[in-house]
């Protein structure tokens, strides 16, 4: 007899019916987000898959394919489930390309894309546990990510 859970049985039927695409049927999967905002200063958008726009505020949930926007004098902190932290600059974009984390098994994969601006990340527990899971895409590079705590920089193409 196959076993299935509630979470998984809602992103079936929610696929299934078309109601959600995948990202948001990864996300179901992740407890609902990939993460949250945990600080702001200036202007900071939260930019979907889809294209739609919101203003970011503390609290503001994440979600797998989200990218982050900061205008020049922007500037913003995230937190992901895993516990990483990711800090971003004046006029920076920078997208959550791929995020999955099973907080039993600490367990999954992060991918990040700056395309332009500012990072620091500070690993949470993926980075420690899989560090090989863990990656940042510029514009020109594949960073994959060994250390702890770092900084990238990337200028717009």
């Amino acid at each position: 007899m196959r076993q299935i859970t509630l979470p998984g049985l809602f992103v079936t039927a929610a696929l299934w019916a078309g109601i959600v695409g995948p990202a948001h049927a990864q996300d179901a999967v992740n407890g609902g987000h990939a993460g949250f905002i945990k600080s702001v200063q200036g202007q900071v958008r939260i930019v979907d898959a889809a294209g739609q726009s919101q203003a970011a505020q503390v609290g503001s949930l994440l979600r797998t394919t989200d990218r982050i926007e900061t205008d020049a004098q922007g500037a913003a902190g995230f937190v992901l489930r895993d516990g990483t932290t990711l800090v971003v600059g004046p006029s920076t974009h920078v997208d959550i390309r791929d995020y999955r984390f099973d907080s039993t098994t600490q367990d999954g994969n992060l991918l990040v894309g700056l395309l332009r601006g500012s990072l620091r990340m500070i690993s949470g527990l993926l980075g420690r546990s899989h560090p090989e899971a863990v990656r940042v895409e510029t514009q020109t590079a594949t960073i994959g990510i060994r250390g702890t705590d770092f900084i990238v920089s990337a200028d717009a193409p």
